[in-house]
């Protein structure tokens, strides 16, 4: 257990709502200070261009900015302005290659300070707004119809289990080791300091679930009950006959009516070892779902700029994934794919 103090000095490292440390510098251009020239042009881009730069095609930009709310003119606490259509483009085209925010003077116009102090105002506004999305599982699209539909598709894909909708994994981020608190997140298993997430994935390879950051070094059972998802499920994934729906996990995960979990022990049966099989088979969705996130933004992965204290690192990761969501839900996802299930429209799942 750790010391109150301890939990406190957890509590402020992983909020992560520290400032990004490209605003500690004034960014050099030339040997001088770099002048703030506002040279974006939306329109001058092409299709394949923006596919490059930010991940989405050049007309779904503009769908996303409207969808996720956006407001057309954003406002820094430093008086820094810009369009919201600029604003998201910035934030993608961060999240999208670990670039120095230096080296995207070229294409935006813009000083390190401006553009960092403009990352964070969208992240703010994008985790405020929508970040339930990635905890409450109260959602249209969850309804028993979609749920009972996500189980036939998993048992058509010769999954044993007759009532799962989803699957459940912890996944391990590094970070830049911090210069306070280390063991805080040092994670032992994987030999690095990071940050844990706890994901739920469906078969539409949406992430409905998401709880983090924690401290690296903690289990996976720990973070399940810390996340109260089985709360959520009690209230949601009952149906009135009294039928419940799970989702699977590894077996770091505790079994209950909720959470099914592989069969343990040195010695199975025959046909216990074919469950597990059949059930690893499906379940491997999930790390397809993980690695479509870092694919996409792959500044997300690149931990010696994942630096606490100095960025809103925990934030990252779950924008990150909210706009990976909203990215599966525009051109589908090879989860989507395996089990022939669509994800929802982009606005059904943001207003849903």
């Amino acid at each position: 257990m750790c010391s109150a103090q301890g939990r406190m000095a957890a509590y402020r490292l992983l909020a992560a709502i520290g400032e990004d440390d490209d605003l500690m510098l004034l960014s050099l251009k030339g040997g001088e200070l770099e002048t703030e020239k506002p040279l974006f042009n939306f329109e001058d881009l092409t299709n394949e261009k923006c596919k490059t730069l930010f991940r989405f095609e050049k007309d779904d930009i503009p769908l996303l900015c409207h969808a996720l709310q956006i407001p057309p003119k954003i406002e820094c606490t430093n008086r820094t302005t810009c369009s919201g259509l600029e604003g998201i483009c910035i934030l993608l085209r961060r999240l999208a290659y670990p670039h120095r925010l230096s080296d995207l003077y070229s294409l935006f116009g813009r000083s390190s300070t401006a553009m960092s102090f403009i990352i964070n105002e969208l992240l703010d506004f994008l985790h405020d707004t929508h970040g339930h999305l990635l905890w409450d599982l109260n959602r249209s699209w969850l309804s028993e119809q979609n749920l009972d539909e996500f189980a036939n598709a998993v048992r058509a894909r010769e999954g044993p289990l007759p009532n799962c909708w989803g699957f459940i994994d912890g996944t391990v981020r590094p970070v830049c080791r911090p210069t306070h608190h280390q063991k805080l997140i040092y994670n032992g298993h994987k030999r690095v300091h990071a940050l844990k997430y706890q994901s739920v994935v469906t078969p539409n390879g949406l992430v409905v679930n998401m709880f983090g950051p924690i401290e690296g070094k903690r289990h996976d059972a720990g973070m399940l009950r810390e996340s109260q998802l089985q709360q959520q499920m009690r209230q949601y994934m009952t149906t009135p006959t009294g039928d419940m729906y799970a989702v699977y996990g590894d077996p770091a995960y505790p079994l209950t009516p909720y959470i099914i979990t592989p069969y343990r022990g040195g010695v199975v049966s025959a046909n216990q070892a074919l469950f597990n099989k059949k059930m690893s088979a499906v379940r491997i969705c999930v790390e397809w779902t993980f690695g479509k996130i870092l694919a996409l933004f792959s500044f997300l992965d690149y931990k010696k700029n994942l630096k606490l204290y100095l960025q809103p690192v925990g934030k990252y990761y779950l924008v990150g994934t909210l706009l990976t969501n909203c990215h599966s839900c525009l051109y589908g996802n090879q989860t989507s794919q395996f089990f022939g299930v669509e994800p929802p429209t982009l606005q059904s799942y943001i207003s849903g």
